[in-house]
């Protein structure tokens, strides 16, 4: 499908995707002094280390200080933190839980997706490129306990590897949905499998991926974030076994729990897989 989603821009992904985090609540922040006091004089202790031990010259500093204010401009914080930071943040905020694993969110997340039924379809184009894919499964707690009415929030690229509400054209809550699991916690969810995409490269961080040689390549998954009554929201992603970059994802975001082994449809039409989840109690 030949769409001007093709025209997304690094700066206009990067735009929405800040516009969108300045709405999330950040109510859980650390306000104490000598919190925010421990966490900067390291990081800034960290920049200087690495000052002298690489003996950083005058040009390169202000080679720094011009792509950092080019980041801004190009309202790309989001993606580079998220891309390059926030698997260790996620690691290290999810250490303790004992169901099942999660991974980071993305720039991409928009709230208040279309709510489903516990089997259904997300929402479409009609005739949307890309192989039917069947995901299924239970949502349980630690103790084996079903979660009738859990939440399963799903969103993804499409074949192209674009974001509605972050690229042009596409339909609102394309390839969104939040669907609400029967009273055993089950759930069946038909969609398309999405594409492995380069994150935008016409921006800061591509200028970054370029100058450092790196590639840009995210593999093809799904985003999810699980919910129910008093249990703890786990927010993942899946991957798909065999994809390309699941060995060297930019984000290094894949865990090995986290990668899916499709089969041929029962239908004998795509692929379909099962995965349950089990949430912690809150």
């Amino acid at each position: 499908m030949t769409t001007s989603t093709e025209q997304a821009t690094a700066a206009a992904s990067g735009n929405a995707a800040t516009a969108a985090f300045a709405q999330k609540s950040r109510s859980g922040a650390a306000s104490s002094t000598e919190r925010v006091d421990t966490l900067a004089s390291e990081l800034i202790a960290a920049v200087h280390d690495i000052v002298r031990r690489h003996k950083v010259t005058y040009a390169e500093y202000d080679a720094l200080k011009a792509w950092l204010i080019q980041v801004g401009m190009d309202g790309e914080w989001p993606l580079f933190l998220d891309v390059w930071i926030e698997h260790v943040v996620e690691e290290v905020a999810n250490e303790s839980r004992e169901g099942s694993k999660g991974t980071i969110e993305g720039p991409y997340y928009v709230p208040d997706a279309p709510e489903l039924p516990a089997e259904a379809t997300l929402p479409m184009r009609p005739g949307e490129q890309g192989t039917p894919l069947l995901f299924q499964g239970q949502v349980t707690s630690v103790d084996g306990t079903p979660l009738p009415g859990a939440r399963v929030e799903m969103w993804h690229a499409d074949d192209d590897g674009y974001y509605s509400q972050y690229a042009p054209e596409l339909p609102e809550w394309n390839l969104r949905g939040t669907v609400v699991a029967d009273d055993t916690g089950r759930f069946a969810i038909h969609t398309i499998e999405p594409a492995p995409y380069q994150i935008p490269t016409d921006g800061s961080c591509g200028n970054l991926i370029a100058a450092a040689g790196w590639h840009a390549w995210r593999p093809a998954h799904l985003h999810l974030k699980v919910s129910a009554a008093d249990h703890q929201l786990i927010t993942t992603q899946l991957y798909f076994k065999g994809g390309s970059h699941i060995e060297d994802d930019i984000a290094q975001a894949v865990k090995p729990e986290l990668v899916l082994a499709p089969t041929k449809a029962t239908n004998g039409t795509g692929h379909e897989v099962t995965y349950d989840f089990v949430l912690d109690p809150a």
